[in-house]
């Protein structure tokens, strides 16, 4: 049954269940599950009321705010497919989105309007709807999402079995990967995969209807919207949402909500670890922090532990959500760890037959389940160069030991070859971070006329420490075979970075 595995319906039930539990806690409001019900309500009857089906695609440009998880709640609701955009894009990315999923409704913050009237929205093919949430001067072509939505109030959608989902398999989402390499990808993800990912966060986390889940991740990317958002809706617990990430108001709002379960990225804890510890607040009420997005160093797992941010951590991607995760006490019996496999998905490590690697062999990450995407966007060719006999491939490179913890080697794109042997810019990175003068490392293959390939090491020296080529190579020395040490350095201030922060190698030059 659809209900079973539609968050919309989630948040009903919870509604008859405990009416008045805090639901989302946004600037100090409070909305109440049997409020959020309504506001999912009266969102679906004006999604009805212009005209959207089952089917079409609703794309929402927004900041975190109560109203995008209205949009995503009606959506899955109606079997609308909801896009949520990066609010970081260029005007070119977001002309690439539109014209690639096809939107019948367009809804964005009035935050956006200067780039987006820049689009001149009016003349796309096939005509689409534009909506504005805040304040901002509306035309008659473009609607006030919060008056329009005001003016159904106690009132609640129709559905039938035409008019709304009724197969688990229905897209629900079509989110746009990172973009690190190439143009962005829709993945197609359906109520499904949100319900077995759900499970699956429910387990990670040790989620209980008493948790508050602080977010400040844009719920635009899996991590804010179906690792935090979606598994505590289903659990029926309170999520406090900040619009931004802002280090000052994390450590004041764990302490005066109580906050028990968080997910950041490596980026986020840096910063967190920056505040003066006389700034930070009591943040003892945390059961669970976890990190994810990218590896996580010896080090700041370390330094997180002293601050009393001790954390287990996950690896996954858009296309699949959480795939690995790994415990507090893991990285000190496994160091260097990704942990092991979810537990609602069969993931395993691929040789270049395809035959599934033995323990301390190196291959790829696939996975098949549940949790996999349905399809890339109206891309056929690139979703069947990923998903391929059953499974999907990561495109992560990893090796397993004998336990079945897995160890991230690199990205199968970021490897190179240099004179004849593969070179994993991952495992390179590993052993250079370990210089307490460099902040941050990013090492990719370049062209060289001898070796065919040799690495180049881009260096963020950590603040007030001055750095040379030779101190750079030097911590390779007894540590990797010369042919993976880099053959050049050059410092930088700053990597180009997804909004994620992951760096885009592809602008490194």
């Amino acid at each position: 049954m659809i209900k079973s595995m539609n968050i919309a319906w989630w948040v009903q039930r919870w509604a008859e269940l405990t009416p008045e539990k805090p639901a989302i806690i946004f600037e100090d409001q409070t909305i109440s599950y049997k409020k959020l019900c309504q506001r999912a309500d009266q969102t679906s009857c004006w999604l009805q009321s212009i005209g959207i089906e089952k089917g079409d695609r609703v794309a929402v440009m927004l900041n975190n705010c109560p109203e995008f998880i209205d949009l995503f709640l009606a959506c899955s609701r109606l079997g609308a497919i909801f896009v949520p955009i990066n609010f970081r894009i260029t005007s070119v990315e977001l002309d690439y989105f539109i014209k690639n999923c096809r939107p019948r409704l367009f809804i964005h913050g009035e935050d956006f309007s200067k780039e987006i009237n820049s689009l001149k929205l009016e003349s796309y093919l096939p005509p689409m709807m534009v909506a504005i949430v805040g304040e901002a001067h509306f035309s008659a072509r473009i609607f006030d999402f919060v008056k329009e939505t005001e003016k159904f109030e106690g009132k609640r959608a129709y559905l039938t079995r035409s008019l709304g989902p009724t197969d688990p398999e229905e897209p629900q989402v079509i989110m746009y990967t990172s973009g690190t390499t190439g143009k962005p990808k829709g993945a197609v993800l359906s109520h499904r995969k949100t319900f077995f990912n759900c499970l699956n966060a429910d387990i990670f986390f040790k989620l209980h209807p008493s948790d508050i889940m602080l977010i400040f991740l844009p719920l635009f990317h899996s991590g804010g919207l179906f690792i935090q958002a979606a598994p505590i809706f289903y659990k029926g617990a309170t999520i406090i949402l900040h619009r931004k990430f802002d280090p000052l108001m994390i450590y004041n709002d764990i302490e005066k909500y109580q906050v028990t379960k968080f997910l950041g990225v490596p980026t986020v804890y840096r910063e967190l670890l920056k505040v003066d510890p006389k700034k930070r607040k009591d943040i003892s009420s945390l059961i669970v922090c976890a990190g994810g997005g990218e590896k996580l160093t010896e080090d700041l797992i370390k330094q997180c532990e002293e601050a009393g941010l001790a954390f287990r951590q996950i690896m996954g991607q858009t296309e699949t959500s959480i795939l690995l995760w790994a415990s507090e006490d893991d990285p000190s019996k496994k160091p260097g760890t990704v942990g092991r496999p979810v537990f609602h998905a069969e993931v395993s490590i691929l040789d270049e037959r395809g035959k599934v690697a033995k323990p301390g062999e190196i291959g790829e990450i696939v996975v098949r389940g549940s949790i996999m995407m349905k399809e890339y966007w109206q891309d056929p060719v690139k979703t069947e160069e990923t998903i391929k006999n059953g499974y999907l491939h990561t495109g992560d490179l990893a090796r397993m030991d004998e336990d079945g913890f897995f160890y991230l080697v690199g990205r199968a794109g970021d490897m190179y070859i240099s004179g004849g042997e593969n070179v994993y810019p991952a495992e390179v990175e590993k052993i250079l971070k370990l210089h307490p003068g460099i902040e941050d490392v990013a090492v990719k293959g370049m062209a060289d006329d001898t070796w065919g390939e040799t690495g180049h090491a881009f260096v963020i020296p950590s603040p007030g420490v001055s750095l040379t080529q030779n101190d750079v190579i030097a911590m390779c020395h007894g540590k990797l075979a010369k042919y993976k040490w880099p053959k050049k350095v050059i410092f930088k201030s700053q990597f180009p970075r997804t909004s994620l922060g992951k760096v885009r190698k592809g602008e490194l030059s």
